[in-house]
Parts: structure tokens; sequence; C-alpha cells
């Protein structure tokens, strides 16, 4: 493995599945004297959560909050 230009490695797929790492997790290095541990950071959040995180305020109805509340109650 060989550290690039920016300080970036790559995490090899065999590693990344066998943690569930996946685009966007975040992981620590622990230092334990000459080696370095990667692992899952503490605060890491939900898959989903992330997903709805990236998604939020993207959409675009055309609507205002309070029509879409409107529809929401059932009222015209």
């Amino acid at each position: 493995m060989r550290l690039r230009s920016k300080g970036q490695l790559t995490v090899p797929v065999e590693v990344r599945e066998h943690l569930g790492l996946h685009e966007g997790d975040e992981v620590e290095f622990v230092i334990q004297g000459n080696t370095v541990h990667i692992v899952r950071a503490k605060n890491n959040n939900s898959h989903g959560s992330r997903v709805a995180a990236r998604l939020r305020g993207r959409g675009s109805s055309g609507m205002s909050t309070d029509e879409i509340m409107d529809l929401l109650r059932g009222e015209d």
C-alpha cells in the first residue's frame, strides 16, 4: 500500500467488506507504539442517516411548506 502525496490511502476491498465500511463512513486512527489501528469512528451515524443527510434540501416540489402541510392534513 502506498501513501499518496495528499496523505491518502486506499483501504483494500477485503478490509472494507470485513469491517462493513461504506463510502462516507468515518474512521479513526489509533496509535499504539509503532502500530496504527484503523477503527470505525464512534460517532458514525447509520447508513440511512447519512443518505438522508445527503438528500436533505435537494427536493423541489414548487410548493410552499404550508401548501404541503395542507395536503398532508387533507385541506384544500
